[in-house]
């Protein structure tokens, strides 16, 4: 049996995805796997079902929700060692973490991120691009779509994002710039308040022989900066800005000899 959330929620087998019932039961059923072997307290279930104070049904409504999953994940088609448990003062989503998509993301990420460090940049970024071909959409995108707005979710996609970073790091050291432009253009223009993804951008660009652009991308992220937060840009990128206005060789594309 495995557990996606790295985009709609899904629990499938070998032969079929399963049905997982209504809005509420499967956001109950989300929220357990983003928390998968931990036990989720009964409070906190109610404080992420329900934004404010729950009816005075919550309780059994949670109760019915549990009893919903676990008929589920214990059906006719169900596989594999997972359970729904009763654990005092909440429930434990007892699964192997191979079994979910959010888990096979992390640890090929710190695969990724371990091989970058040890200096191959090519299988570490390899590693990346597998860790990030597990995400279908937003995490749980149904439940987003619906209304939830947990701050797990919020946590979840700044690891999508940093590991989507550390991969482009790692194609900047591969030489490979002029590839990855079109992509950062489009995520600059998605995320603009994120100065590494514009630092990224700027580097690629003035590598690839457009410092008039590269410079172009440092204003427009300043603005929305100081537009939205307030703030000026951080130190990092404005040392980029002055040694793109230098063409300091220190930030030169690094060529294999």
């Amino acid at each position: 049996m495995r557990f996606s959330v790295l985009g709609s929620i899904e629990v499938t087998t070998d032969t079929a995805p399963l049905e997982l019932g209504g809005v509420k039961q499967r956001a109950i059923l989300g929220y357990l796997v983003l928390h998968a072997n931990k036990v989720v307290p009964t409070s906190r279930l109610l404080q992420a079902m329900w934004d404010g104070v729950p009816p005075p049904t919550a309780r059994k409504m949670i109760q019915n929700a549990v009893s919903g999953i676990r008929r589920v994940l214990n059906g006719p088609h169900a596989e594999g060692p997972s359970s729904l448990r009763t654990h005092p003062p909440g429930y434990q989503l007892h699964v192997d973490t191979d079994s979910v998509d959010l888990h096979r993301f992390r640890a090929l990420a710190r695969d990724g991120r371990a091989a970058i460090a040890g200096g191959e940049p090519e299988r570490g970024g390899e590693l990346l691009r597998s860790a990030l071909s597990l995400w279908r959409g937003r995490a749980l995108a149904d439940l987003v779509e619906a209304g939830y707005r947990w701050s797990e979710l919020t946590a979840v996609e700044d690891e999508r994002l940093s590991t989507l970073e550390d991969r482009l790091d790692a194609e900047l050291v591969c030489g490979r710039h002029r590839e990855i432009t079109p992509e950062l253009e489009v995520l600059t223009a998605t995320e603009p308040l994120r100065e590494r993804l514009c630092h990224q951008f700027m580097l690629a660009l003035y590598r690839s022989g457009r410092q008039a652009d590269a410079l172009r991308v440092y204003r427009r992220t300043r603005e929305a900066l100081v537009d939205s937060l307030g703030l000026e840009p951080g130190r990092d990128l404005q040392e980029l800005q002055q040694r793109i206005l230098d063409h300091d060789a220190a930030i030169q594309a690094v060529t294999s000899s």
